[in-house]
């Protein structure tokens, strides 16, 4: 009995060092694949979960299929019109053929490092400096796309490029800023014209606005005192029509006796004035004959 359970504890310690040593058996993660080769043979690819390798003959290459960066250093590249800038930019890529990306390119990085440079060269020099420094969302798609025509071959996707910082020349820097200083200077004195422009066409648009207001009042002030003129002369002149009804009236009522009376008190008035020359024209004669009659009815009423 004790011979059957030392020869089962000793089958137990060949069976765990067997799977320390050889590690048949694996756990591959969502995110990973087995690359599994037999007997040097690519035979396929394994996982995610549980995978079963045979000990000895089978051996696997793990991969990674999340998405990753590779950081391309600082690089002096002469652009079409012959100036000089550095340039450094960030590569996103990810494994999207396990198996082509194991057996078509045992150094990832370092190919895509160089093919990358060479990349940015080429482009670059197709580009004047001022649409290197104005278009760089263009040159990350034409990066890209060129990358990854390169990297297909080799089961890999970019995904993206993304320049990080475009440095020219310190020449070049200087007239830049100058160009700057400029552009707002020009920019502040067209905005003083155009704020000048603005008042001026403000402060005569008022000054008409004035004018056709004051113009307006004078209009209305002149057709208020004609008014006031012409009904003051229609009641003057009613005033005065009225008043002459009143003495025709009165004048009806008046009858001979009266208005000798009237020349007599008229005839007393010059007689107390200082004057010692009279001037009656020939009708006063006519004038006193109806008195003469009046006197000649009283005498003889006595």
């Amino acid at each position: 009995m004790e011979a059957i359970l030392v020869l089962i504890l000793v089958l137990i310690l060949l069976f765990l060092f067997f799977l320390a040593a050889f590690r048949p058996l694996r756990i591959v993660r969502d995110y990973e694949r087995l690359v599994v080769f037999r007997l040097g043979r690519f035979v396929g690819e394994r996982g995610p979960g549980l995978v079963w390798l045979w000990p000895v003959i089978d051996q696997a290459v793990k991969t990674n299929l999340r998405e990753e960066f590779l950081e391309i250093p600082s690089q002096t590249c002469i652009t079409q019109d012959n100036a000089p800038i550095g340039i450094d930019f960030l590569i996103y890529w990810k494994v999207v053929d396990p198996g082509l990306s194991v057996l078509k390119v045992r150094d990832f990085a370092g190919a895509s490092q160089g093919i990358a440079t060479t990349t940015l060269r080429a482009v670059i020099g197709d580009i004047p400096l001022d649409d290197v420094l104005a278009k760089r969302e263009q040159l990350n798609q034409i990066l890209r796309v060129k990358l990854d025509e390169v990297t297909e071959r080799w089961g890999v996707k970019v995904t993206g490029v993304e320049i990080r910082e475009i440095v020219p020349p310190r020449e070049i820097q200087q007239a830049m800023n100058r160009q700057m200083a400029a552009e707002r200077e020009r920019r502040a004195v067209v905005l003083e014209a155009d704020g000048k422009r603005e008042a001026s066409i403000l402060v005569a648009e008022g000054a008409k606005q004035s004018a056709i207001l004051n113009a307006e009042g004078q209009r209305q002030s002149a057709i208020l005192n004609a008014e006031g003129t012409r009904q003051a002369a229609n009641l003057n002149a009613e005033g005065y029509a009225l008043a002459l009804n009143k003495i025709f009236e009165a004048a009806r009522t008046v009858d001979s006796k009266t208005m000798s009376l009237q020349y007599l008190e008229a005839l007393k008035a010059l007689g107390a004035g200082p004057a010692t020359k009279f001037i009656f024209p020939m009708e006063f004669a006519s004038l006193l004959k109806p008195l003469a009659g009046h006197v000649t009815e009283a005498m003889a009423e006595k």
